[in-house]
C-alpha cells in the first residue's frame, strides 16, 4: 500500500483501538488475530466469518475499527459496510482485498469504508492503517484512487462528475482549498503547512465540508473531487 506521510506512532494518551475481523477464511481471522495481538496499542474484541454477523458483533463488541473482507460467501463486505455505515456512531470499516482480482473496492469506499489493503500487507503497514483510519487520516494513495477510477463505466462516471462539481460549488474559497488538498492524498499536516492554517483548524474545515457534501469521510471526499476534476 502506497502511502503519503511517516507510519503513525501508537498514541499513549488513547486507549487502546478495539478492532473486529470479518472474514470467510478462518486462517485469515487466525492470523489477523495473531498479528494484531503484537501492537500493544490495538486490541482484537471479535472475529466473525460472514457480513451477515457483523451487526451483532458490533453491537456486542462497540470496535472502533472492523476489517472488512470484501468477497465472503454469505453477505458481502460491500453491503455489509453499507449497512454498518449507516448506522448512528458506526465504526470505521477497513476494506482487505486481493486488489488484482477484486474490481469491487471502488463500490466499497463509496458504500463509506474509510480506505482499503491488500491482503499481503505487511504487518506493520495494517497496524499503521488502523490507527490512521481512527484518526481520520487516509490510508488510500492517489495513485490507487486513479486505478479504482479506472474501473467506472463512463455513464456513471459523468453523472458521478456533475454531482461532484455541484458538492464543490457549495463550498466557500477556503474549503474548496482543503477539498482538493484532501483529493491529493495530503495528511493534515502538510495541508496545514501548504495553506498556513493549524491542524486543528484544518480538521475544523474537513468536519464541515463532509457535513456539507453529506459524506462520511474523508475517502469519500477525496473521490468527489477526483470525480470532479477528471475529464468532460
Amino acid at each position: 500500500m502506497a502511502g503519503v506521510s511517516e507510519p503513525q506512532p501508537p498514541s499513549a494518551f488513547r486507549p487502546s483501538i478495539r478492532v473486529l475481523i470479518v472474514d470467510d477464511d478462518a486462517l485469515v481471522r487466525t492470523g489477523l488475530t495473531l498479528m494484531l495481538k503484537g501492537a500493544a496499542d490495538l486490541q482484537v474484541v471479535g472475529a466473525v466469518a460472514d457480513g451477515g454477523e457483523v451487526a451483532a458483533a458490533v453491537d456486542a463488541h462497540a470496535p472502533d475499527v472492523v476489517l472488512m473482507d470484501i468477497r465472503m460467501s454469505g453477505l458481502d463486505g460491500i453491503e455489509a459496510t453499507r449497512r454498518l455505515r449507516s448506522r448512528p456512531q458506526a465504526p470505521e470499516v477497513v476494506m482487505l482485498t486481493t486488489f488484482d482480482a477484486d474490481e469491487h473496492v471502488f463500490r466499497a469506499l463509496r458504500a463509506g469504508a474509510g480506505g482499503f489493503l491488500l491482503k499481503d500487507t505487511p504487518p506493520e503497514g495494517i497496524v499503521d492503517a488502523i490507527r490512521r483510519v481512527v484518526d481520520g487520516e487516509p490510508i488510500l494513495s492517489p495513485s490507487v484512487t486513479r486505478r479504482l477510477i479506472a474501473h467506472l463505466v463512463p455513464e456513471e462516471e459523468n453523472q458521478r462528475r456533475a454531482d461532484a462539481r455541484t458538492i464543490l460549488a457549495r463550498l466557500s474559497e477556503r474549503e474548496r482549498e482543503v477539498a482538493l488538498a484532501v483529493g491529493q492524498g495530503k495528511p493534515n499536516a502538510v495541508i496545514a503547512a501548504e495553506l498556513h492554517m493549524s491542524v486543528g483548524t484544518v480538521k475544523g474545515y474537513i468536519s464541515r465540508i463532509l457535513t456539507k457534501a453529506a459524506l462520511d469521510n474523508r475517502v469519500q471526499l477525496a473521490l468527489v473531487v477526483h470525480d470532479a476534476e477528471s475529464a468532460s
